[in-house]
């Protein structure tokens, strides 16, 4: 991809997910990630229905008339996001990959902790860490997530949780808010999302395509594993192959609602032929609603 090329479509990414963050997200997202704490801000005469418990008694002593303590939320929040750049997420039947969508989204939050005046850094992943750009503010900084995400070229295709979850436990000290961009191909990950939930706040995203969970009937269908390179010749006509194939979708799918439940990770679920405004809107009034 040219630089214009590039600078065209991560201008138009902006464009798109900047915008549903402002007019959309914004509230929303701060409902449903507040601060982790309070903050001292001022001292104010008592007044009548106010919490004795928040009394200044040695402003009161000193001026010889009820005072309060006033703290204020704190606010600055950091958001960590986990983006799957394994081969898996170059899938997609029908409106884009998975990828496409990955970034979509990604963009969006980012935008959204932005203007909630938190800091935002990612880490790029596949089997290993393949890069992690740390924490900051500002649209500059946005801007620069979005580039490297549209125009990264990962070293390797397969996908492991395993190594991003103990990565972002020893590089990231202060708690924060993490988001985990993936079609979750993978397993054994489920004792480092525990342990990383228990430091942070941690949110999983899981991106997937109609196909990947039901076959169609087209006879004879030549299909090649995206991250191993292997490749097998499909009888879609069957619909013994296609209930096989559809039973294994479902036991994934409970595999993986067993393993956030136990983590007790809050999950996402999107399709990459709908629109992800709703189930994005509809978790942060849930996690709003809970706080």
């Amino acid at each position: 991809m040219d630089t214009k090329e590039l600078i065209k479509k991560v201008r138009k990414i902006e464009i798109r997910t900047r915008g549903l963050s402002k007019h959309i997200f914004s509230g929303e997202y701060h409902s449903a990630f507040k601060g982790r704490g309070i903050a001292f801000s001022e001292v104010r005469e008592y007044n009548f229905g106010d919490d004795i418990r928040s009394i200044d008694w040695n402003v009161t002593a000193r001026l010889n008339h009820p005072f309060i303590k006033v703290f204020d939320e704190e606010r600055e929040l950091t958001v960590i996001i986990l983006v799957d750049l394994s081969n898996s997420g170059m899938f997609g039947t029908k409106n884009q990959f998975k990828k496409e969508l990955i970034v979509e989204i990604c963009s969006v939050l980012a935008f959204s902790a932005m203007l909630n005046n938190d800091k935002v850094g990612v880490v790029f992943f596949t089997n290993k860490i393949e890069k992690f750009i740390p924490p900051k503010k500002g649209k500059s900084h946005i801007l620069r997530i979005i580039h490297e995400l549209i125009n990264f070229e990962p070293q390797e295709q397969r996908t492991d949780l395993t190594e991003p979850l103990r990565f972002l436990f020893n590089a990231i000290k202060k708690r924060s808010i993490v988001f985990i961009l993936s079609d979750f191909l993978a397993n054994d990950f489920a004792e480092p999302l525990k342990i990383t939930n228990k430091k942070h706040d941690t949110v999983a995203i899981q991106i997937y395509d109609q196909r990947e969970g039901e076959l169609p009937d087209i006879g004879l269908l030549y299909a090649q594993d995206s991250e191993t390179g292997k490749s097998s010749l499909i009888d879609t006509s069957r619909k013994a192959v296609r209930n096989q194939y559809r039973n294994w979708w479902f036991d994934r799918q409970q595999y993986l609602n067993t393993t956030f439940k136990k983590c007790n990770v809050d999950v996402i679920k999107i399709k990459t032929d709908e629109p992800y405004v709703a189930p994005l809107m509809n978790f942060f009034k849930k996690r709003g609603s809970r706080r």
